[in-house]
């Protein structure tokens, strides 16, 4: 009989279950709930979120490819949405932390009624990869992944898939344990890559069904942070862009006439604001320009002193967050798209501009350089007030019909790359072996 290996932070990446492969030979390989259904679960930390719209357009494309997906969330999103179909996504989402202390501890005794054995193993798991981060941390994810089994063996749900390689895989990975369930998750970046030991990435890889990365850049740090046996499980699943940016009928001469630029982007240090702002300075010295930022975060206030303090009030605006419809609108009224990040996988925001026809204005970084180039915008050093000053004037001063040329290149690019249909097909490939 073999031993048991557990997956300790940063050892090898070996799989909590007690065989080999806990993809299909290992007691999680979900078997439990019987006949095989065309239903997978999707689970998200927070969801829907303005911010996540891309997740809502991959579950309806997967509902198009005849899949049946029920929503989780492990908590309740705080946005307000502006968008209908949000609204709609709501509810058709269930919160695993709705109620209180009492739904957390009935769904723990219930799994230990159920399932003893597999339970304390999960218990006993969440305490072991932990991450040092707490016990209190731990007992959290073994409560959260005692609703979330209920809820799949309710449904008969014998697959799930979550968005994100942080929290939500490790509820994910702890649900598996507990009954007989297979998971797979996404892994963006660029959080996953910052801590790929305290967050066991690893282990998560070793223990998943399969593993998606946006981009090959996803893909290659994903297998760069597993053993090279479990790398013919990660694949490549491009986030797709909203059918409704695809068939947009682009207009593009007043935008292309004006010297309107447009940021879409989360108040946030890894997206690169003040960057913008700085540049943004140095040619206000010469040019007549306006850039309009969407979003909202944590860094609001500090960006909003710094435009104060270098006198832009009526060059840069910072709009808040808007629904989908309404950034389709804004980028459409702007003659290019401009995100500095400094860390990122590969933002839908870039995605959503070149399918309406606008260039963009992009850092070098993760997988931005296998959607954009030369030919699309403008590919600048991150972290170059220089360079990023140097493409906001280029971008001002492109005639409309380079401006028209490189748009159509990027919406091809993104027909190609990012169709919302075509990418569920090989995911929905990926989900029919496990449910």
């Amino acid at each position: 009989m073999k031993p048991k290996v557990f997956s300790y932070v940063g050892t090898g990446g070996e799989p909590l279950s007690d065989a080999p492969d806990s993809r299909g030979t290992g007691p999680n390989i979900a078997r439990g709930f019987g006949r095989q259904t065309d239903r997978v679960a999707y689970l998200v930390n927070v969801y829907p979120k303005v911010s996540h719209s891309f997740i809502r357009t991959e579950i309806a494309a997967l509902e198009r490819q005849g899949l049946t997906v029920d929503r989780f969330t492990i908590r309740k999103s705080p946005d307000r949405f502006s968008d209908a179909e949000d609204r709609a996504e709501e509810r058709r989402t269930a919160v695993l932390l709705e109620g209180n202390g009492r739904q957390l501890a009935r769904a723990v005794l219930a799994r230990f009624l159920a399932r003893p054995g597999p339970t304390v193993a999960a218990l006993r798991d969440a305490l072991r990869i932990d991450g040092g981060r707490g016990m209190v941390r731990a007992f959290a994810y073994f409560a959260e992944a005692a609703l979330l089994a209920d809820q799949l063996e309710r449904n008969r749900v014998r697959h799930v898939h979550a968005h994100f390689g942080t929290n939500p895989v490790a509820v994910a990975r702890l649900a598996a344990r507990m009954t007989p369930i297979t998971y797979s998750f996404t892994a963006h970046g660029p959080d996953e890559f910052d801590s790929p030991v305290s967050l066991d990435l690893p282990g998560k890889i070793a223990d998943a069904a399969f593993v998606a990365g946006v981009s090959s850049f996803g893909r290659g740090q994903l297998m760069r942070w597993s053993h090279p046996r479990h790398w013919e499980r990660i694949e490549v699943v491009r986030c797709a862009v909203a059918p409704h940016f695809l068939s947009t009928e682009v207009d593009d001469g007043a935008a292309f006439a004006g010297s309107r630029l447009v940021c879409v982007a989360r108040l946030s240090a890894q997206k690169g604001l003040p960057l913008l702002i700085e540049a943004a300075a140095r040619l206000a010295q010469r040019r007549e320009f306006t850039i309009d930022v969407i979003g909202d975060g944590e860094g609001r206030k500090d960006i909003e002193a710094q435009i104060v303090r270098l006198g832009l009030q009526q060059r840069v605006r910072l709009l808040g967050w808007r629904g989908s419809e309404d950034v389709r609108r804004e980028v459409l009224n702007a003659r290019a798209f401009v995100l500095p990040s400094f860390a990122e996988g590969l933002p839908v925001v870039l995605m959503e501009a070149l399918a309406v026809g606008r260039p963009v204005i992009a850092t070098a970084i993760a997988g931005v350089p296998e959607l954009v180039d030369a030919q699309n915008g403008w590919l600048i050093p991150s972290g170059s007030i220089e360079a990023l000053a140097d493409a906001l004037g280029a971008a001002l001063d492109a005639t409309p019909e380079q401006l028209r040329t490189m748009g159509e290149i990027g919406r091809a690019r993104v027909r190609e790359m990012h169709d919302p249909d075509q990418n569920a097909e090989h995911l929905a490939e990926l989900f029919r072996p496990f449910v």
